[in-house]
Order: C-alpha cells, then sequence, then structure tokens
C-alpha cells in the first residue's frame, strides 16, 4: 500500500479523456488499493485516478456512511434526475471550493476490480460525489461547474450550519 501524490491542476492529465480498463489484475488491485489509501491520507471522499497521474477510467468514492468504499471501473451514467446545489472542492485544487448544481439521482454501470459488472444508484451527497469522480475520468472539472466560489469565512459558515 502507497500513498501516492496527488496531481494538481493544472496539470494536463486532468483534463483529458481517461482510457478504459481492459486488464482486471492484481496490479488494478494494487492501484485501487494504493487510491484508497491516497485519499484517506488527504482526507477526501473521492478519487479519480488522473488525480494520482494515472490515464485510465478508474475512480473510488467513500463518503463515511453504510455504502462504503465504491470501485468504480469504467462507469457510464446510465440515467439522472432531479437536481442539488451543493459545495463541492476537490484535491486537486487544495483550499478551492464553490457550489455546484448536479442531478440529485444517479443510476450508474460500472465494473469491479474483478471485471464483474454492477449497476447502482445513488441520491443526494454520495450521487454527487460518484459523478464528481466521473466526471474527473473525462477530463471534466467541478470549476467548469460552479456558479459561486466561497472564501474561507463562507465554507466555515455553511460547515457550522450542517
Amino acid at each position: 500500500m502507497t500513498v501516492k501524490a496527488i496531481v494538481t491542476y493544472p496539470a494536463e492529465i486532468l483534463e483529458q479523456v481517461c482510457e478504459p480498463v481492459k486488464i482486471f489484475d492484481k496490479k488494478l488491485a494494487k492501484l485501487l488499493t494504493d487510491m484508497y489509501e491516497t485519499m484517506i491520507e488527504f482526507d477526501g471522499v473521492g478519487l479519480a485516478a488522473p488525480q494520482i497521474g494515472v490515464n485510465k477510467q478508474i475512480a473510488i468514492v467513500d463518503i463515511d456512511d453504510e455504502s462504503g468504499t465504491i470501485e468504480l471501473i469504467n462507469p457510464e451514467i446510465l440515467e439522472t434526475s432531479g437536481e442539488q446545489n451543493g459545495i463541492e472542492g476537490c484535491l486537486s485544487f487544495p483550499g478551492l471550493y464553490g457550489e455546484v448544481l448536479r442531478p440529485y439521482y444517479v443510476k450508474i454501470k460500472a465494473y469491479d476490480r474483478k471485471g464483474k459488472p454492477f449497476v447502482m444508484e445513488a441520491e443526494d451527497y454520495l450521487a454527487r460525489a460518484i459523478q464528481h469522480e466521473i466526471d474527473h475520468l473525462h477530463g471534466v472539472l467541478f470549476t467548469s461547474k460552479v456558479s459561486k466560489y466561497l472564501d474561507e469565512e463562507e465554507l466555515e459558515e455553511v460547515e457550522q450550519n450542517d
């Protein structure tokens, strides 16, 4: 298990469309484990492979609830509905936060580390985190969706009201 360095903007890899994973092997399993360790070390709720310099369609999400750690390989959004406005940050943009409008509900198809396909549904904060990470795999950064940036004072106010 290795904690990787986080790639920060304006690194080119963050704005590239990632390659699909074709080989599901021990190397992939180790990468997923390293991504999890890295996400935890940097106090994130999700991490996409390009954020550690790997141009592959791999992301993990763990929002600290009963859903546990979700590994998404070659994920596709099948359906979305509703909307939610919420604050997002990103490990690749340290100290930057903004309001982002996203669908409230998402249904996705992805593969697990063994190459087995699965479909899952998510709502609210989990749906937001999943969509944020899938965006990374398509070279889409949350900053392109921000309606309003928050300074530290505004961010503290929001956190106190949660």
